[in-house]
């Protein structure tokens, strides 16, 4: 678009332009080089005096600056001499029938605009409404199936000469799969660990991890009998025009188990379009009369009551509708059914703390609506189902940076605070403040495999040993609030060295619950309620609460058999 813009954007005699806003009225991250070109202030005001425009915006009102991008730039685009044909359109994601209600209108008026500039040319005709678009690829089945012919994921390699990237993911080895929440709680939390040796991936505390999921075995066998597909038939890929190229995710010839569990999003939740193709495709008159009233403007209401809010999915819509099901070309799957997009973790692992190793967790995604079968994730439940006990497993992943950034410093002092899984890119910063803390410029030059590095990254043997740093802090906070451990020095071992004057601040804090930040260089620890001044309580079933070796002193009181923390 950029390229597009900055060439030819003068010659254009018709541009619609489709813009979003994000955060605090800022363009997205792809218009960025066109917000610059289009503000630079040596343009003439004349510059598009040649072109007609028209702005179509995507926001949310909720925001205070709903939609400032597409406002501002409708005014750069009048400034500069462009003619506009309609007002700007501002979608709105707060509505009740969400954007559509502000587009539907202004699309009808726009057409009318546009065909009234630029007519059809003679012997062609405007498409009437009810009639498909030929579909963006051919698929052509074979009659044998070719060796070739697998579930590789094609562009996967376990050794890759680059960095993996969604291109070209790297097929990782899951070491472990480890709930960390009890049995009774409501919540399925797991600490997942891949071994990423030779893979080039290279990352940092902040760091996301992308995963390509699949469809559960299960949903491709009910997608295949609903739409009458053999799952082990073979076919090849054709694009009909001439500048579209094929997914590269896909192999060359590739089976439909492969392309419905690996490409395919049937676990998403419909969107308009899905039902106006659906309507345009169905042969029956019943189905295509209701697929026909959700996908028109008047039917929004009802189309957000029997999907959106009940997050009803794709497979379940067809099984809805059987007889339009049974009928659907395969040649128009790829445009009735998105592709499975990667989804980013945030990396709860150091690459010093654990060379060649990368640890995520994930809250594995379930809640009940109103329809009979729980929503589930499509990715966290994957990922749960998968045992390496059971046998070798193997992941398509790839990292890039995220949108947390630490200080390079480690005595810069920070303070972190997360809900739930959100704390993942905290242990990561914490494990690599230890290891930094502990080693020195020896754990930055080297990360490599092996029992050696792990020690020299300043990890034991036992991989639930923790250990904290000379400097702790203790921060205040009201009565009968969660706190944070944040700040004072810890001068001997374990607690028997924790000044006096820190006493009174933990006794007198009355907070249930409190919980040990991550402190410079530290790992995360648990702190319960506190008791008499002097005195530090560790909660029984505090399970990030371990250390090497045992301290007991006057200021250290442990439940149980539990170990006492040692700096």
């Amino acid at each position: 678009m950029c390229l597009f813009v900055e060439v030819n954007l003068i010659n254009e005699p018709l541009v619609i332009f489709v813009c979003a806003t994000t955060g605090q009225g800022d363009p997205p991250d792809n218009m960025k080089n066109f917000w610059s070109f289009i503000f630079r202030k040596h343009l003439p005001l004349t510059s598009l005096c040649q072109m007609d425009f028209a702005v179509l915006g995507l926001g949310d009102s909720s925001y205070a600056k709903f939609n400032f991008v597409a406002k501002k730039l409708y005014r750069r685009l009048r400034q500069l001499g462009g003619a506009a044909l309609l007002p700007v359109c501002l979608g709105d994601d707060q509505h009740e029938l969400g954007p559509d209600a502000a587009i539907d209108p202004w699309l009808h008026d726009l057409w009318e605009k546009v065909l009234g500039l630029h007519p059809v040319p003679v012997g062609l005709g405007v498409i009437p409404p009810g009639v498909p678009l030929p579909s963006k690829f051919a698929l052509q089945f074979l009659q044998e199936a070719p060796e070739t012919c697998s579930g590789v994921q094609h562009g996967v390699r376990t050794e890759p000469q680059s960095p993996p990237s969604e291109r070209q993911p790297f097929l990782a080895r899951m070491v472990t799969n480890r709930r960390v929440t009890g049995p009774s709680h409501f919540q399925d939390v797991r600490l997942i660990e891949f071994d990423i040796t030779g893979s080039g991936i290279n990352f940092a505390a902040g760091d996301v991890v992308l995963i390509l999921p699949q469809n559960a075995a299960s949903h491709v066998q009910q997608f295949c009998q609903a739409l009458g597909l053999d799952p082990n038939q073979c076919f090849t890929l054709r694009p009909r025009e001439p500048d579209v190229s094929c997914p590269e995710r896909l192999p060359q010839p590739c089976s439909v188990r492969h392309l419905v569990s690996q490409y395919l999003d049937i676990a998403s939740v419909p969107r308009r379009s899905f039902f106006e193709l659906l309507a345009c495709l169905s042969p029956h008159e019943l189905e295509r009369d209701k697929l026909l009233e959700l996908s028109s403007a008047a039917g929004q209401e009802e189309l957000s009551e029997y999907c959106s809010r009940p997050r009803r999915t794709a497979l379940e819509v067809l099984c809805d509708f059987p007889h339009t099901a049974a009928a659907i070309p395969p040649d128009y799957l790829l445009d009735l059914i998105p592709q499975i997009r990667p989804r980013a973790f945030s990396i709860a692992s150091s690459l010093l703390a654990h060379p060649s190793r990368l640890q995520i967790l994930v809250a594995v995604v379930q809640y009940q609506t109103r329809l009979k079968e729980p929503r589930r994730g499509l990715c966290s439940s994957w990922l749960a189902s998968l045992d390496p006990e059971q046998g070798p497993v193997q992941v398509p992943l790839w990292a890039r940076s995220g949108g947390l950034t630490f200080p390079q410093t480690p005595d810069t002092p920070v303070i972190m605070v997360g809900p739930g899984t959100g704390v993942a890119p905290f242990r990561a910063a914490v494990q690599e403040r230890v290891a930094q803390g502990r080693t020195g410029e020896r754990a930055r030059s080297r990360v490599g495999p092996g029992p050696a590095s792990r020690r020299l990254a300043g990890e034991s043997r036992s991989q639930s040993t923790l250990c904290l740093p000379r400097e702790l802090s203790v921060l205040r906070l009201p009565p009968a609030r969660p706190g944070l451990l944040l700040g004072s020095r810890v001068e001997g071992a374990g607690g028997e060295g924790l000044p006096a004057s820190r006493h009174s601040l933990l006794s007198r804090s009355g907070a249930e619950g409190v919980r040990a930040a991550p402190a410079p260089g530290a790992r995360a620890a648990g702190v319960g309620a506190t008791g008499p001044p002097g005195r530090l309580l560790l909660p029984g079933r505090q399970c990030q609460v371990h250390a090497g070796r045992c301290v007991r002193g006057p200021d250290v009181h442990l439940p149980g058999r539990r170990r006492a923390l040692r700096p």
